[in-house]
């Protein structure tokens, strides 16, 4: 009976203490081999580069970039790289970069590490993984239309507090654009007010603060 292929994997995430409990659930896996760890999105690239794992588990949030951005330059060079987005969060619009951006699958941290270990075989294996409760997430808003990347910056801006007149200064546009900007993301953001717009917009993906 042949042996199975070990399966090699690179963790990136900035948490060692995540870092350690994913250390130790592959370790007892027979076919699975941690190969390196990063805890940025330039030392994933760079560690990706040196040993190109077969399955790697990327942190959507990382201190120097987002795991998009690290996903986005691995797969400039490696367009067959097999990636799988781990995230606390959510957001319909984070996932919907995320899947753009050609990760393989989409888990929380939350869930149960039996189910990552077996989301590691299925991504290796070929095939992706979107859990349900995710994929109704984005159900949910697959008719909405995104914000443009002007309509964005002026959302950041109200969720720092900024006036309209602030807003129009920073961006070099009028004030009287700003409020047409502003319009137009409640209407797409189903939202009553700005204070509404913000938290609709963080809840998503949208903007970070």
């Amino acid at each position: 009976m042949s042996e199975l292929a070990v399966i090699r994997i690179l963790c990136v995430d900035d948490h060692p203490g995540f870092r350690a409990g994913i250390s130790t659930v592959v370790t007892h896996q027979k076919e699975m081999q941690l190969v390196a760890m990063a805890a940025t999105g330039k030392a994933a690239v760079e560690e990706f580069r040196k040993h190109q794992p077969d399955v790697t588990l990327m942190d959507l949030r990382l201190p120097d970039m987002s795991g998009i951005s690290a996903v986005t330059l691995i797969r400039t060079d490696f367009p067959n790289a097999r990636i799988i987005m781990l995230t606390t969060f959510e957001g319909d619009v984070e996932i919907q970069r995320a899947l753009a951006a050609g990760v393989r699958g989409y888990l929380l941290k939350s869930a149960p590490l039996e189910e990552l270990v077996e989301v590691i075989r299925k991504v290796h294996s070929g095939r992706k993984h979107l859990p349900s409760d995710v994929a109704e997430t984005l159900a949910e808003h697959f008719d909405q239309d995104s914000l443009t990347e002007r309509e964005v910056e002026v959302l950041v801006r109200i969720a720092e507090g900024d006036r309209n007149r602030d807003i129009g200064e920073r961006l070099s546009i009028s004030e009287e654009t700003v409020k047409v900007h502003i319009k137009r993301i409640m209407y797409k953001l189903g939202a009553k007010d700005r204070t509404q717009a913000v938290a609709i917009g963080i809840r998503r993906g949208v903007i970070h603060i």
